[in-house]
């Protein structure tokens, strides 16, 4: 995923179908002159559907696409003929996109099953005909009922990365390279703050053929929950991964320390991260000595570890597993 061409927020307008007018008709042919009523009903409005597909990672496709409008339905005609239903209008979405009311911020609904569909705007219903009113008192009713109106309103779509794997850390800490050489994704690395400015995905291949996810996102620094740095703009996307991997790199100053102020800032921004599993990699362990490891050992937190070098490749077999493991506890 380019950075130009990753969206994960999208504001839309939609507006859904107006239904179709119901018809007032008398039937009419060579032999009767003064038939009964057959106006038939109008077509129902298109609605606005969000559909899950995993041919897409990104809401791109909608950055430009600022308006959604949905067919109105026909009107009904004589002899009982129903109007044509307006086109429903369906929108492919990656899975892990929420949708919500623009106005007021209300959660709807999430997209996470290939091919899954939820209504975000629907159509309007159709009128109906005068045929429906006839009784014993009004035979002949002369009227029909409108269509009802088509909605308008504006939509918020966000999209939360669905991982097995998230990678937290601090600008630096190593997160991307350690991606880059675990699954074919390639991302920007470079030996300065915010390299990162996208989430980015890679497929970890497994032992016998298994494979599990796991996602990059841009670094976090002590008050990102209160938007400073990025921000909370991608901390969203821890949400949905099974499991955390902190990352600090061993020649830092107070490993500990990092490791809270990551820890603090998740609970900050949503109390439910602080119960994801979580497993603490000691990066770039291949820049300092055996006593100096011997030496941070005792000053670790009180959290799974494990020691590793992207660069070296030290540890990063045994990251895996471990990973595995937790991907995959009961």
């Amino acid at each position: 995923m380019g950075d130009s061409n990753f969206v994960d927020y999208v504001k839309i307008c939609c507006r859904s179908g107006k239904g179709g007018q119901g018809c007032m008709h008398f039937h009419r042919d060579k032999h009767t002159t003064k038939g009964g009523p057959d106006g038939g009903d109008g077509g129902k409005g298109g609605s606005i559907i969000l559909r899950g597909n995993t041919q897409l990672w990104t809401l791109l496709h909608l950055k430009y696409r600022k308006h959604i409008i949905a067919e109105a339905g026909n009107n009904g005609e004589g002899g009982l003929r129903k109007g044509k239903d307006g086109k429903v209008e369906i929108i492919d979405v990656p899975l892990g996109t929420v949708a919500r009311d623009a106005e007021t911020g209300e959660f709807m609904f999430e997209v996470t099953h290939d091919g899954e569909e939820h209504v975000l705007l629907g159509g309007g219903r159709g009128g109906l005909g005068n045929h429906h009113f006839k009784n014993s008192i009004n035979q002949n009713p002369r009227f029909s009922q409108p269509g009802e109106e088509g909605k308008e309103e504006w939509k918020i779509l966000e999209l939360k990365i669905l991982a097995d794997v998230g990678l937290v850390g601090f600008p630096n800490a190593g997160k991307s390279t350690l991606l880059s050489v675990v699954s074919a994704a390639k991302p920007v690395i470079a030996d300065y703050p915010f390299t990162t400015l996208v989430p980015n995905l890679g497929i970890v291949n497994y032992r016998d053929y298994q494979s599990f996810v796991m996602a990059d996102i841009p670094g976090i620094i002590e008050g990102a929950s209160e938007g400073k740095g990025l921000g909370t703009r991608f901390l969203r996307h821890i949400e949905r991964n099974a499991t955390l991997l902190f990352m600090v790199p061993a020649n830092s100053e107070d490993i500990k320390a990092e490791y809270n102020i990551l820890l603090k800032e998740l609970k900050l921004y949503n109390k439910e991260l602080a119960v994801k599993n979580r497993l603490l990699a000691i990066t770039k362990c291949d820049m300092v000595d055996k006593e100096e490891l011997a030496a941070i050992k005792k000053k670790l937190p009180r959290v799974p570890y494990i020691f590793i070098s992207s660069a070296s490749n030290t540890g990063i077999n045994e990251l895996k597993d471990k990973l595995w493991e937790m991907i995959n506890l009961p």
